[in-house]
């Protein structure tokens, strides 16, 4: 690991070669879907009218905690080819944009990822686009949707549909234009039937590629760089063809009655003709051909190699993709299945390259959770012959090879886990007359007790010894072991252990979203570093108004297919954590893109559990290449925003394990991830946070995990009528092996039902020293720990702690004028703020404060909803003044701010 010394004289600023990494890999994740007569590029000779009025009001991410980063700039398009010097645009026109955004600018909406899912659209005269017909021979439109956490998108105009008006702009500007190109600034797949109605002969995914969006657009539409990215998702000529929508949106449980078939796996075997995009599929302005060669079986492994030659006249990439086809046997499988792909280098034109595959047979099989095949339980690889395609889509792919397997065999037994308790019925085909159709079968339901399995497997106690001078860096340097560290800790440094701390946590540097390790005094004192926990993926969300790098969203890092630049990208995003003294991004998403309206799509990746793996895996190693760690999130089945904190996924246990944690698993074992966050829902009755069977039998005992593992921000755990409001469940997370429960106001008050549970023997030492382990071999290998040894295991006291002392420092204004307040510090210097705020929105709602002192909006805290009840919120700032102004910006509809104090 890079020593933390390394980053000593580094600045914590936005590190450059980051923004030129997210500059490369948005361009690479943009997908061209069409380009009738090489519209695109825009050749240097031509001038170009802009339409829409996202070409200004970019969407450079998603909202929420996997968006909401602040950075120093944003590249719009119009700025990005404004500055490009091979792209002349209609100036005139842009000026009439610039003009009506102005009269009508963009609503940010209120509160936590509420900003609307689009904007109006100006839908220019007649005349501004004659007149821009007659100043330039190509249009481009630029139409544009956020998304966000805490919300999903719908089957409406303005989320999946467009609108009237962006209808409108596309009809009049395609019919002055014989040459129209639509560039979609969108988090996820749109509907696409448009495309057909109008004039329209180029269409392009940009995504939302970060703060450097609009350069890697203008990289491409004048021709410097070539498109190269490929669907990761199955675009359909309608939204209520995906199987899984009409199971999707419901308040208490959604029934996955697709079962396997997400995405492609169900169009191909069933409704090819359904599609207007394939998997995979994405244009470029060159071509190429493939040529499969020197096949062979070696080894329990398929091996061969792939002629790619660059046959048109620019510079490009190319992606290979490999498929497998499996006897349909008893289980019934999918007509294809991702299992290879690969991307090459940049070719000039004539210029050839080989590409070299190489992947286990064993990975062809499925699970078996009825025992149909005699193999209850069992990863299997039934007889008949698996076909292998290889091809640039799922679609186009063509057959190379046929592997045969003379006998049905198991791969690997495992526990059954994770069963559904509720009975329902999953989709099965049927071969009539050549072709598969749909039929459905019962689920295989639960049959063994969970309970049960949880007692027969308690983990050993270690011997209580007290305090034996043993500090945490001993174990670092071998010198004891982690079981003689732990055997010092009590009941209580276990228990903190099992808190974390946010947000903005006094005990990590500003603007964490949370803290984990060591925050009491205790463990501070036997050597125990806190390990600070930021936002992402899409880059790090600073709470105290700090600038960081705006990184391109989930999906469009996939469709790049690029596993090199997906490393590059999170390798040079560990730098400037480690500069800014981060251990951990919340990030990746891993979840499958089940539903195409699931909001948070953006964050994550793709329909494919197998193209997700590979990707999160290379983000994931690229984090841990400078000493930190990428925290994989949701886990698992997070498929829907509404009622996130309680709508039950009801899945077979076959799915889970072929599509839900298949791209975790993946990533977990190439990646060599070390933390990891579960997801809100519950699957089949049982919130992941308190599933033993996620936790512990697959992540753990299966997948051979040795990290962390944490909640998303305050879960629920149980049933509402189940909650006492003053204490949180947390027996049933410490069971499942669960470690962390984030966040708590302080681990040391925090009120939960551990000390009770272990007092009546529902809960262990053993245990609590497990999970505790899990979290200091974390904490242990981290930069936090180099620091913590490095400058004497110095550490803050505790917030509940240094608030009682400094109280009698305070000075309390009564000066308030507007949303300005006005306060008087005993000195200048670091500041301990506290402000007290109410709102009638729910707890589970999230706003955010933006603090501006002495003109400079550097402090932002994110709070939740309090139902009306005044509460406190505590910021760390930095004065150079002892007389001060503080303005609050917040949102005025769902909040109101009573008080603001300086505390020391």
């Amino acid at each position: 690991m890079i020593n933390t010394l390394f980053f000593e004289n580094m600045p914590a600023t936005p590190y450059k070669p980051l923004a030129e990494s997210a500059r490369k890999l948005a361009g690479e994740g943009t997908v061209l879907l069409k380009n009738e007569n090489n519209v695109l590029p825009v050749k240097n000779t031509e001038t170009v009218s802009v339409f829409g009025r996202t070409q200004i009001d970019y969407n450079k991410s998603g909202t929420g905690s996997g968006g909401l980063v602040r950075c120093e700039y944003v590249i719009n398009i119009l700025d990005g080819l404004r500055e490009n010097p091979n792209i002349n645009i209609n100036e005139d026109l842009a000026r009439v944009y610039e003009a009506w955004i102005k009269e009508n600018p963009f609503d940010e909406g209120g509160g936590w990822a509420q900003e609307p899912w689009c904007q109006l659209e100006m839908v220019p005269d007649e005349k501004d686009v004659c007149d821009a017909r007659k100043k330039s021979e190509k249009a481009i439109i630029v139409l544009g949707r956020t998304a966000g956490e805490d919300r999903d998108n719908s089957a409406q105009k303005g989320s999946w549909y467009l609108t009237d008006e962006e209808e409108a702009l596309l009809k009049i500007v395609s019919e002055y234009f014989e040459k129209t190109a639509v560039l979609l600034n969108v988090g996820n797949i749109i509907d696409m039937s448009w495309v057909q109605k109008y004039n329209i002969k180029s269409v392009m995914y940009i995504w939302q590629g970060g703060q450097e969006g609009g350069r890697a657009v203008a990289d491409l539409l004048c021709g410097n760089k070539v498109p190269s990215g490929k669907l990761s998702d199955t675009i359909a000529k309608d939204i209520n063809l995906y199987p899984s929508v009409k199971n999707f949106g419901n308040d208490n449980f959604n029934l996955y009655e697709e079962d396997i078939y997400v995405g492609y796996r169900y169009f191909e075997t069933f409704a090819k003709d359904d599609v207007l995009y394939p998997f995979g599929f994405g244009l470029s302005y060159t071509e190429f051909t493939h040529t499969a060669k020197n096949i062979c079986e070696k080894d329990g492994c398929i091996e061969f190699e792939v002629d790619v030659k660059n046959v048109g006249s620019f510079k490009g990439k190319d992606t290979v993709e490999v498929y497998f086809e499996a006897p349909q046997g008893c289980l019934g499988k999918s007509a294809r299945e991702l299992c290879a792909f690969a991307k090459t280098a940049l070719l000039n034109p004539d210029e050839e390259t080989t590409l070299t595959f190489k992947f286990k047979i064993d990975d062809l099989c499925c699970y078996d959770d009825s025992g149909i095949t005699g193999n209850k339980a069992c990863f299997v690889l039934e007889k008949g012959d698996y076909n292998i395609y290889c091809g640039s889509c799922v679609r186009c792919a063509k057959k190379i090879y046929t592997h045969t397997e003379k006998e049905t065999r198991v791969v690997k037994k495992c526990n059954e886990a994770m069963a559904p308790v509720r009975s329902f019925k999953i989709l099965h085909p049927v071969l009539k007359n050549g072709k598969y159709e749909v039929s459905y079968k019962d689920v295989s339901l639960k049959t063994i007790d969970y309970e049960k399995r949880i007692k027969d497997n308690m983990p050993k106690e270690i011997a209580f010894a007290g305090d034996m001078g043993i500090k945490l860096a001993d174990v670092k340097s071998e010198k004891n072991t982690m079981e003689e560290f732990a055997s010092q800790l009590s009941d209580t440094d276990l228990m903190c252990l099992m808190r974390g701390e946010g947000m903005c946590s006094a005990k990590v540097r500003p603007g964490s979203a949370g803290a984990a390790g060591g925050l009491t005094r205790s463990l501070a004192d036997m050597g125990v570093p806190a390990v600070a926990l930021h936002d992402g993926p899409s880059g790090i969300r600073m709470d105290n108004g700090e600038s960081a790098t705006s990184l391109p969203n989930g999906t469009a890092i996939a469709c790049s297919w690029n596993t090199e630049l997906a490393f590059e990208l999170y390798n040079n995003l560990s730098i400037e954590l480690a500069t800014h003294k981060i251990d951990s991004i919340l990030g990746p998403g891993v979840n499958i893109h089940r539903v195409p309206l699931n909001g948070r799509n953006f964050e994550y990746l793709s329909e494919d559990p197998f193209l997700t793996g590979k990707i999160a895996a290379s983000l994931i190693a690229g984090v841990a290449s400078q000493g930190n760690s990428a925290t994989i999130k949701h886990f698992a089945a997070n498929s829907q925003e509404k009622s996130r904190r309680d709508v039950d996924s009801v899945i077979s246990e076959r799915a889970l394990r072929e599509i839900y944690l298949k791209g975790f698993e993946i990533a977990i074992k190439e990646g060599k991830a070390t933390s990891l966050m579960t997801s809100y829902n519950p699957i089949n009755g049982t919130w992941s946070a308190n599933s033993y069977d996620l936790n512990t039998i697959i992540l753990r005992d299966e997948w051979g995990y040795d990290g962390f593992v944490m909640t998303d921000w305050w879960p629920k755990l149980k049933k509402g009528e189940e909650v006492s409001p003053e204490v949180m469940p947390l027996k049933q997370m410490v069971e499942a092996q669960n470690d962390v429960y984030m966040p708590t106001p302080d681990p040391l008050l925090f009120k939960d039902d551990l000390k009770a549970a272990l007092e009546n023997g529902e809960i262990t030492r053993g245990q609590l020293q497990r999970n505790a382990i899990n979290v200091l071999k974390y904490v242990m290998n981290s930069h936090a720990m180099e620091r913590f040894i490095k400058y004497g295991n110095t550490f803050e006291k505790s917030l509940a702690e240094s608030l009682e002392k400094l109280k009698s420092m305070a000075i309390v204004t009564d000066a308030e004028s507007g949303k300005t307040y006005f306060v008087k510090s005993r000195k200048p210097g670091k500041q301990l703020l506290c402000v007290e705020y109410s709102s009638n929105e729910a707890s589970v709602s999230q706003m955010t404060i933006t603090l501006t002192v002495d003109g400079k909006p550097d402090y932002a805290i994110t709070v939740n909803g309090t139902e009306g009840e005044i509460k406190k919120v505590y910021a760390n700032i930095e004065t150079l003044a002892c007389e001060i102004n503080i303005s609050a910006d917040y949102p005025e509809k769902l909040m109101k701010i009573e008080k603001i104090e300086i505390m020391q």
